[in-house]
């Protein structure tokens, strides 16, 4: 590990599928997996490519039960090149005497590098070199150089390169009873002497899928079409020392894609049309160069290595590419098969990074939202409720795709899901709409798509919330919080807990920011949503009411995680970590002892300390004053301590929220668990689920860490607020930003001093407040402050 560079040295079977998902290539419209080209799926290796956005429904049985899920479908395999002595048997790392194998993923130029050595007959020795692109300027493009040498005597090699149309969805074990074969109506054909086309498309959702591939060297290429596959061949002659080459360009498309008619004829003009290889190269180094300056970060050390890793990946789901789809974030990337690719709350981890750097793709992750807000509005109605409702899994079209079942590897059982009831992602959707308000200044979204949302989450909140004549509060019932762990009452017939601190008090906040957007609104902007919504002054009484009037419960003088928490056993953690290596999924170890994880007081992950991930502390005084519950310091620090002693942090989302709110209350343990946030899919934590693909909340998390949860960076009121926190680990670090149209803001944070450039333009200064004093910094200055210096 370098700053720029992630290598691998020799050969590891074992830890093949992470370090696949590690090197995977994309730019935001589609990604492929670092698996070597020579290599099938198996046990062992899986390559996968995947098109954001590209779904497909299927129905399966599962325990007796039909189940249907939707996919991120494993689009055509366009990786395979293979080679072999003249006559002999294909050579891959598992079948043949592998004298040296390295693999380098270049972040800045976004290169993906393999050297391997393979020993041939009488002693000959092959190399293999190769370097892989995923185009990052033209997003339909991938690229393969593959030279060879040989050291010994001439050998004839045999190279088989394959467009292959007969993958299937079988990248995560747990899901292969599932029916995965997503691709159907496979054809392939010739164009020219250089080029092959495959085009098929998915079973239910009918996406048409084209893909087409050049192959250019210096010997005659031949064709052939197997079952499922267009195959190109080649052999070449080579002399002992003498390096040959051979280039493989693929374009893919599908019906998805905008300005195109066909896609496999799209693909085929694209790849005809394609420069070769080192133009290709060239190009797509300029566009990583441009993305890095965008988003760059400065932080020493190995943190900061892994840091750029965390962004590389970022940039290759979410790019300024996303901004044409109609996508959401899926919580592990472009990069594997785990959770179906499916949309969850991750993007409230994710927006605030982009935000301040690419605010357009922030723009069209929130209109994915927005153009689901109908059916969202339907599956409130579904349950009884106005407003509108989002899905806690949503995928294609916005409805729930959460499963009803899951498998607990431990006991091997299906188990009823009850996650759906998560509807605290509402809360998410809105939290981001308003930041993104926040950090871009961007008035037209707020009015029209953000307003729309917001104002039907909360109507949402506010038709959820009873009267309790006991309590004199409203209450929610029925819901299951971020912890995920308590989905049910011990020994209840009904799912769902009641008063998930974390839901009502963000419910308080969506009913606060509803009115206040409102009072905002122009008056004929204002008019026209009260016609279209059919809002009226006793509604927005109602919000107002249970904005102060949602019940928060509390136990032993800390806040609960729920009604009852403080009734629930306590669990011998220390009994539980000495029979077990890993308890990060406790609820897995106790359901297969016959016990039940809704028994005692314990966590997966953050979820009353979610509150301080979300709000600083004066905004979340503010929040727990107007709901009647003051909240001091010595409070939230004994309610921060009880949580942290009973969380098993069975997510990668649990270190990054912990280490925030332990930095930003400035307590020595807060380093241990940004490491562990920052190593969670490089040392793959959470015992082998990197392998199905990256996590992208706890990537994306870790950037904003730096950038918001360490400088203690707001964006409201038209200003950059700072409140930095002192981290002996991290005494100096850097990061541009992109704020209300000044590109290129770049903050510097070293021990006591604070340094902020801001670039020539014609934009008004830039408003900076500080603990004890307000800063204006004009456009072509730079501003270098002692913290805690009014001077």
């Amino acid at each position: 590990m370098t700053d720029w560079t992630w290598e691998y040295e020799g050969y590891d079977p074992v830890g093949a599928r992470l370090r696949e998902t590690l090197c995977t290539l994309g730019n935001g419209r589609f990604a492929t997996r670092g698996a070597l080209p020579e290599c099938d799926a198996d046990d062992t290796h899986y390559p996968g490519t995947y098109a954001a956005g590209c779904h497909d429904r299927l129905t399966s049985v599962v325990a007796g039960h039909r189940v249907e899920n939707e996919d991120m479908v494993n689009l055509p395999n366009w990786l395979p090149l293979r080679f072999r002595e003249a006559g002999g048997a294909w050579l891959t790392p598992d079948t043949a005497p592998v004298l040296a194998h390295t693999e380098v993923l270049h972040l800045e130029a976004g290169v993906l590098e393999r050297a391997t050595r393979y020993g041939l007959a009488a002693g000959a020795v092959l190399s293999v070199r190769q370097q892989r692109i995923v185009h990052m300027a033209d997003p339909h493009l991938a690229a393969l150089r593959t030279e060879v040498t040989v050291q010994g005597a001439t050998t004839e090699l045999d190279v088989e390169a394959a467009l292959d149309g007969g993958v299937t969805n079988a990248g995560v074990p747990r899901y292969r009873g599932l029916d995965g074969r997503h691709l159907v109506h496979v054809h392939t054909g010739t164009t020219g002497a250089e080029t092959v086309w495959l085009r098929c498309r998915t079973r239910t959702s009918d996406i048409r899928i084209g893909m087409a591939c050049r192959l250019t060297t210096h010997a005659p290429v031949t064709t052939a079409h197997e079952h499922l596959r267009a195959v190109q061949q080649v052999r070449l002659v080579l002399e002992p020392g003498r390096t040959l080459t051979v280039d493989k360009t693929v374009a893919l498309h599908t019906s998805r894609d905008p300005a195109i008619s066909d896609p496999v004829q799209s693909a085929v003009d694209r790849v005809t049309a394609a420069p070769a290889y080192d133009a290709l190269l060239k190009s797509h180094r300029i566009a990583w160069k441009q993305l890095w300056r965008r988003a760059e970060i400065d932080v020493p050390g190995e943190p900061g290595a892994i840091l750029r890793l965390h962004l590389f990946h970022v940039l290759q789901t979410l790019s300024p590419h996303t901004a044409d789809l109609d996508v959401g974030v899926p919580a592990r990337g472009l990069h594997g098969e785990a959770y179906r690719g499916h949309v969850f709350w991750d993007e409230l981890f994710v927006l605030p990074y982009l935000n301040l750097h690419f605010p357009e793709v922030s723009r069209a992750l929130l209109r994915y939202r927005h153009r689901r807000l109908d059916r969202a509005c339907a599956a409130a109605r579904a349950v009884g409720r106005r407003g509108a409702l989002y899905p806690w899994q949503s995928g294609s079209d916005g409805r729930e795709e959460s499963p009803r079942l899951h498998l607990n590897p431990r006991s091997g059982r299906w188990l009823p899901d009850h996650t759906h009831l998560q509807h605290h992602v509402g809360s998410a959707v809105a939290y981001n709409l308003w930041q993104y308000w926040q950090a871009s200044g961007d008035d037209e979204f707020l009015h029209t798509k953000g307003a729309e949302m917001l104002l039907q989450i909360a109507r949402f909140w506010a038709d959820s919330a009873t009267w309790d004549d006991g309590l004199g509060r409203h209450r929610i019932l029925g819901v299951v919080g971020p912890d995920e762990y308590h989905d049910a009452y011990p020994g209840a017939d009904r799912p769902g807990v009641d008063d998930n601190a974390y839901t009502n008090v963000t419910a308080a906040w969506v009913l606060v920011r509803a009115l206040e957007v409102l009072r905002r609104l122009p008056a004929p902007r204002r008019a026209e949503l009260f016609e279209r919504t059919a809002l009226d002054s006793g509604e927005l009484e109602r919000w107002e009411e249970v904005s102060r009037t949602l019940r928060v419960p509390f136990h032993e003088g800390l806040v609960s995680q729920f009604d009852g928490y403080g009734d629930l056993a306590e669990l011998d953690w220390d009994g539980y970590r000495r029979r077990y290596d890993d308890i990060r999924r406790l609820d897995r170890i106790l359901e297969a002892e016959g016990d039940a994880v809704n028994r005692y007081r314990a966590s997966k992950q953050a979820d009353v300390l979610m509150l301080g991930y979300l709000f600083s502390p004066a905004e979340l005084r503010s929040l727990f004053e107007r709901l009647g519950h003051p909240l001091d310091e010595d409070t939230w620090r004994r309610t921060v301590d009880h949580y942290l002693g009973r969380t098993s942090h069975g997510s990668t989302l649990s270190g990054l929220v912990h280490g925030w709110v332990l930095a930003r209350a400035r307590r020595a343990e807060a380093w241990a668990f940004c490491l562990e946030a920052l190593r969670g899919d490089v040392a793959d934590l959470q015992g082998g689920t990197t392998g199905e693909g990256i996590h992208l909340g706890a990537m994306a998390g870790t950037l904003d860490l730096v950038q918001r949860g360490l400088t203690g960076l707001e964006t409201r009121q038209g200003a950059l607020w700072l409140d930095p926190v002192p981290l002996p680990e991290l005494s100096s670090y850097a990061f541009s930003l992109h704020y209300q149209g000044h590109w290129g803001v770049r903050l510097k944070l070293g021990s006591g001093h604070l340094e902020i450039d801001v670039p020539s333009s014609d934009l008004l200064p830039i408003d900076v407040r500080l603990p004890d004093r307000t800063v204006l910094v004009q456009p072509g200055s730079t501003r270098r402050l002692l913290l805690g210096d009014p001077g």
